[in-house]
């Protein structure tokens, strides 16, 4: 399925302990290029944030935003005794070893990790509603890219008609532009007042016929439009913006051939025409996963 790269997703979760907001915005890169702003009691999760990505994802600039609020309450410590204990015992062999040792301080005491172990379980329960709410944003963020990219191709697949109605309306005037030139190869042999030449006239349309030859440039013109059709429908064969970017140059490749062995007004027309919805499609293509 066809994704843009361009999408916003916003989730907010309400809890006793607070609340979070994460907001995930992308836009069109050629890589996948995560960035993330997160508040310093959530940096130790994003490791794990960035494998999520990884598997949702393939390209575009993704910038992800947390915040959250802990609910302020009334203070209870919960101490880790077992560590306490294990700290004095500590305490007590240094000052056995050492004459002159400060007195401990219980504020800085309380300072150690893991001795007030309410914090450390009110942490691990805010990571882990972070992480799913990122997983839930995600999502969101996944389901508007599709939708956007079903948008993208409806464009570009109209654009497509409309080439293929270019190339068939230049097939059907190619008899006629040959007609015209023939035409106007006579009035100016006889404006010159010469004698009509049956051989000079013939290598004179040889010539032309060979210049005025876009059978192949038209062929393959119709071969890269099946084929970005083809890529635009394809499923499960990941990001396809790459092989878009490439199949667009192709086409502009063979709408410049036509305008360079243009000698007729109607086919100067369709070469213009041609480059202008293949311009319309390459912007639109940018911002295709």
């Amino acid at each position: 399925m066809t994704s843009s790269m361009t999408a916003f997703a916003r989730v907010q979760i309400q809890e006793d302990w607070g609340s979070l907001v994460w907001e995930i915005r992308s836009v069109n890169h050629r890589y996948l290029e995560p960035h993330f702003r997160l508040m310093e009691q959530a940096r130790e999760i994003e490791p794990a944030l960035r494998e999520l990505i990884r598997k949702q994802l393939k390209r575009g600039k993704v910038e992800c935003s947390l915040k959250f609020q802990l609910v302020e309450k009334e203070q209870v410590l919960d101490l880790n005794r077992v560590l306490l204990e294990k700290l004095q015992l500590a305490v007590r062999e240094v000052e056995a070893h050492f004459s002159r040792v400060a007195q401990v301080n219980p504020l800085e005491v309380l300072q150690w990790p893991g001795v007030q172990s309410n914090e450390e379980t009110e942490m691990a329960v805010v990571h882990r509603a972070a992480i799913k709410g990122f997983n839930t944003a995600l999502i969101q963020l996944n389901e508007m890219r599709q939708r956007e990219g079903q948008e993208l191709q409806s464009f570009i697949e109209a654009r497509l008609d409309k080439m293929g109605d270019e190339v068939q309306r230049l097939r059907g005037l190619l008899p006629d532009i040959l007609q015209s030139q023939r035409e106007k190869i006579l009035d100016r042999l006889a404006e010159a007042r010469q004698e009509l030449n049956p051989e000079r006239l013939e290598q004179e349309m040889v010539i032309l016929a060979q210049k005025m030859d876009v059978d192949e440039e038209l062929d393959r013109l119709e071969t890269h439009i099946a084929e970005v059709r083809r890529t635009l429908k394809s499923s499960g064969q990941g990001a396809v913006g790459r092989r878009l970017d490439f199949l667009m140059q192709e086409l502009n490749r063979e709408a410049n051939t036509l305008s360079s062995k243009s000698i007729h007004a109607g086919l100067t027309q369709t070469a213009v025409n041609l480059k202008v919805l293949i311009e319309q499609m390459r912007e639109q293509v940018q911002n295709i996963e």
